[in-house]
């Protein structure tokens, strides 16, 4: 009789009379490996391959301050250069010209005669390639 929870298996007859699954008598193994097997040991490799590493804190620190420093000296380059841009004079004529001719706003206008020192037709190159 079978506990509570237990399972019950079935042997099937085997033509001589013997059970499949059994003792190992017959001159049979008791179990056959079946093919799948390999495949799960083949998956236990690859999954075990990757270990975790841990990261340390000061490696972590030290790669923040460098992204905030490449940060600041860009931000602070940006800056010069815009107050490069802004001493730059442009004349009135120059920027309507580009703006009626180009079909853009007045700060792009204003950008592209400024990066080019005034000279309208450097900023019109530009804006046409």
């Amino acid at each position: 009789m079978a506990a509570e929870g237990d399972v019950e298996l079935e042997l099937e007859a085997e033509p001589n009379g013997s059970t499949s699954g059994g003792d190992g008598a017959g001159g049979r193994p008791a179990e056959k490996p079946r093919k799948h097997d390999s495949g799960a040991a083949d998956l236990e490799r690859v999954t075990d391959y990757a270990e975790e590493k841990e990261i340390q804190s000061s490696n972590l620190e030290t790669a923040m301050s460098v992204i905030g420093d490449r940060r600041s000296r860009e931000q602070k380059a940006k800056q010069e250069r815009e107050k490069e841009l802004a001493k730059v004079t442009i004349k009135k004529e120059d920027l309507e010209l580009i703006m009626n001719e180009m079909e853009i706003s007045r700060a792009a206008a204003e950008r592209s005669l400024r990066e080019h020192m005034g000279n309208v037709v450097e900023a019109l190159i530009t804006l046409t390639n």
